[in-house]
């Protein structure tokens, strides 16, 4: 099988002059076959099915040919229309016509992301062997013998079960992660860091908020372009996530020169590894990664991939069987041309929901964003069978579109605005109860008659949601504490709130107190009364937007719907007089004391 070596600033395979030839011959002859239309073509099995054979005429998405393939339909295809007042990111009945007509493929042939411009022949004797004895081959990471290794090996010796369910996971995915790892010249034992990171699961959250098989945290994810938004997220990416978790293996190992601080460096941040080896330095101390006081979970990271790797080495000596994993991908690429479901994509690919989700589990809606998804990955028999699926599919492959909030709304309110029932509404944008949409926010709707065209670029790559508490409409209350002081949690339970509200309101903990003089804020629905307020001796309330006498000189209370409220000085007033804040929180001029209060 050939073998393309990549380096760090770019991972797509070249292909050679000589290897073009036959591409080309392949596009003419795909070209030819479009003029007759006669025969379908015959089924194809697991067993014959290659990358660029003459029933799928499949180009190589790397290629320039493709490229000029896929000029050619976007020079062909309809310009999108400008959007329309209400934001709904749809093009009119013209263009969808035109795209209907079928000017623009839905999909583009299969091929292997990693070696698209290869024929695979899943016959040949290479890819009929085992990947696991390619994996051992290609060990290079210093073996280790600690008690904490013997541990791991005994935690997965005694749960046969869950090993089989990581090990039957990972042979979705280990072909493609070993191809890559290899093409980067790096040991293979990275290719198993998602057994320990994720068991192999891409949809896995850790309590840190960590995601995917490689388990990036959002701010990580973000420096490796790892798209974040409402429609998709790349740190679940097979691909994407595979090339990040790699390249940031990379600069730690360029880094710090050693594969196992490179891992350690990888749990817990460069930083913490840095500062240990300076604490070591500065003691006379090595500065390997067994003399290093790392975190506990640091500190177990490299013993824990220890013990799977010599699982993998012999699992018979721990009673494991480890199945075959074929040394062939187990998934192609198949470029997205077109908005469509994701359940139509499952279906016309013939797969399971739960199996299309497993390799795709970026997709964060039940909407496949052509502008936003370059390809989807299937399994490697399925891919053909979906491309010519989808040319025959009559009728609209997305049922679903956007609708940008003009203005911070309810969600009934923005149910009733595009058709559609509350419920589902909230369901399909999981917007909690008792939650506003801000302005702004991208909420993903039903297409209409008149809203049928594909999602843009911009929306898909920037579509967001903000959401705010949906407060009944408060006053601010300025709350002087009498001389004895008082407790946060007091002040909350005579005013019928929480101690957290008060405390945030404050900026104060939930245990603490107030001082004797100092000024508390509260936000109060406009219904209670403060002439019927709690009885408290020594303190004076003043309200923000209540009716009061001419001499009272009070501002307006903001609405505090958004939830926002704003800080307040906890300066103590001065003798005799209220403090009223500005908006902002900034005290701005002291009330005489002959100001009239509601009293307590």
């Amino acid at each position: 099988m050939e073998e393309h070596v990549l380096n760090k600033t770019d991972r797509s395979p070249q292909p050679s002059l000589l290897n073009a030839i036959p591409l080309l011959l392949a596009l003419v002859s795909a070209a030819c076959s479009t003029v007759d239309q006669g025969a379908a073509p015959a089924p194809v099995s697991i067993a014959a099915i290659q990358p660029a054979d003459a029933a799928s005429a499949v180009a190589p998405a790397a290629s320039d040919a493709s490229a000029a393939m896929a000029a050619s339909a976007a020079a062909s295809a309809p310009a999108p229309a400008a959007s329309d007042a209400d934001a709904m990111e749809a093009d009119d009945d013209a263009d969808a016509d035109a795209a209907s007509s079928g000017a623009a493929p839905a999909v583009l042939p299969p091929y292997d992301p990693l070696q698209p411009d290869t024929r695979v022949n899943l016959d040949d004797s290479a890819a009929r062997a085992d990947l696991w004895h390619r994996v051992r081959d290609g060990f290079a990471i210093p073996d280790m013998d600690t008690p904490a290794v013997k541990q791991w090996e005994q935690w997965y010796a005694t749960r046969p079960d869950y090993v089989a369910r990581m090990t039957a996971r990972g042979a979705r995915y280990l072909y493609h992660i070993t191809q890559e790892v290899e093409r980067r010249h790096m040991p293979t034992e990275l290719a198993l860091l998602p057994f320990t990171e994720s068991a192999f699961n891409p949809q896995a959250m850790s309590v840190a908020k960590a995601s995917g098989m490689w388990q990036f945290v959002s701010a990580t994810g973000k420096d490796f372009d790892l798209k974040q938004n409402i429609f998709r997220d790349d740190r679940r990416d097979v691909l994407s996530s595979t090339r990040a978790a790699l390249d940031y293996l990379q600069r730690l190992h360029d880094m710090f020169g050693d594969w196992q601080l490179a891992l350690a460096a990888y749990n817990c941040g460069q930083g913490t590894v840095q500062r240990a080896i300076s604490r070591n330095l500065r003691h006379g101390l090595p500065t390997d990664y067994a003399s290093l006081n790392l975190p506990k979970e640091t500190s177990e990271y490299v013993p824990k991939l220890q013990a799977v790797k010599n699982i993998v080495l012999h699992p018979e000596n721990y009673s494991l069987t480890l199945p075959p994993v074929g040394n062939h991908p187990y998934f192609l690429s198949v470029p997205i041309e077109r908005d469509i479901d994701v359940d139509t994509a499952a279906r016309l690919a013939n797969v399971s929901i739960d199996e299309f989700r497993m390799l795709n589990p970026q997709l964060d809606k039940p909407v496949i964003l052509a502008a936003g998804t370059p390809q989807v990955l299937l399994p490697y028999d399925n891919a053909d069978d979906f491309v010519r699926a989808i040319k025959a599919h009559q009728g609209p492959l997305a049922t679903w579109t956007v609708y940008k909030v003009g203005k911070t709304m309810r969600p009934a309110d923005a149910a009733k605005a595009v058709g559609m029932s509350e419920t589902e509404l909230r369901e399909v944008n999981r917007i909690p109860a008792r939650m506003l949409v801000k302005s702004g926010s991208t909420l993903l709707v039903p297409r209409s008659a008149q809203h049928v065209a594909d999602v843009s670029v911009a929306v898909a790559d920037s579509a967001a949601m903000s959401l705010a508490p949906d407060l009944p409409p408060t006053r601010r209350v300025n709350m002087r504490v009498g001389k004895g002081g008082e407790t946060v949690a007091s002040v909350a339970r005579r005013w019928h709130v929480s101690a957290t509200q008060v405390a945030t309101w404050n900026h104060v903990s939930a245990g603490g107190k107030f001082a004797a003089g100092s000024t508390a804020v509260l936000f109060l629905p406009r219904s209670t009364s403060l002439a019927r307020a709690p009885s408290h001796a020594a303190t004076r309330v003043a309200a923000r937007g209540k009716a009061a006498p001419a001499k009272t000189r009070v501002a307006q209370a903001p609405n505090a719907r958004s939830g926002a409220h704003p800080a307040v000085s906890k300066a103590p007033a001065r003798k005799g007089k209220t403090v009223v804040a500005h908006k902002g929180g900034t005290p701005a001029r002291a009330v005489p004391a002959k100001t009239r209060v509601a009293q307590p």
